[in-house]
């Protein structure tokens, strides 16, 4: 079957899937698989397969925020996967979080429009634990500092007149803010598929920890190389403990 948004035939995927915001991204993670495929580029969409371990992962772009991101989780699902991890890029919250760290994401504070038209809004966005788990090791393998905890998910990345709630979610011990994870987390939720999430901090989201804003130093280009691997291992690692269940 193909899949309309996607422009991939559903045989062509694995129940395993990386997805990130940038086609140049999707590209760059494929390239550390092997025998890799490009399946398809349409719209914000590309789409790879390859092999890591011996498993089968798709890779594919989802753009910049929620809705449309969402319209890629929703047909990966329906085209047959099962396992999803975002890698990604995100503000820090926190001074002990500088760029060029990781964060695990274990939930998400819903803070878009896209998820509000699909559950209610006290119904809560939150990663699977073996995903968070399998990323979380595959992380601190590479890199001693890896946040682990909440995620903000907003639409605005620019600022009007209306304030951003960073303070007030900074307070509350929200590590960092990014644009897609809570609808990730929530269609995974409602569709029976599992998720998770790993950014790599690419500056301070909130007012008082002031820097010029530069998400292409060579510091978070090689923290989103280590998140591209702890994804590809936390998938081989996923893969194995589903298989030993079987």
């Amino acid at each position: 079957m193909l899949l309309p948004i996607l422009q991939v035939q559903t045989e062509d995927l694995s129940p395993y899937a990386i997805v990130c915001g940038d086609p140049f991204r999707a590209e760059k993670i494929a390239s550390k698989l092997d025998n890799v495929k490009e399946l398809a580029f349409s719209r914000e969409y590309r789409t790879f397969v390859g092999e890591a371990g011996g498993v089968k992962i798709t890779v594919t772009s989802h753009g910049v925020g929620s809705p449309g991101a969402a319209v890629c989780f929703e047909e990966l699902i329906k085209g047959g996967v099962k396992t999803l991890i975002r890698v990604g890029t995100a503000g820090s919250y926190h001074s002990e979080l500088p760029a060029g760290s990781l964060v695990v994401s274990t939930a998400a504070v819903r803070e878009e429009g896209l998820t509000r038209q699909l559950v209610p809004q006290a119904f809560p966005a939150v990663a699977d634990a073996e995903v968070v788990r399998a990323l979380y090791e595959a992380a601190l393998a590479l890199d001693p500092n890896v946040g682990r905890g909440i995620t903000l998910t907003m639409d605005a990345l620019f600022a009007g007149v209306e304030e951003f709630p960073h303070q007030k979610y900074k307070k509350a011990g929200v590590l960092a803010v990014e644009m897609e994870i809570a609808a990730l987390y929530v269609i995974a939720s409602l569709r029976g598929a599992r998720a998770g999430a790993i950014v790599a901090l690419d500056g301070y989201a909130d007012a008082d920890l002031k820097e010029v804003y530069d998400p292409h130093t060579d510091t978070v280009a090689k923290a989103v190389e280590r998140e591209i691997q702890a994804a590809i291992q936390a998938v081989v690692r996923l893969a194995a403990a589903d298989a030993s269940k079987a």
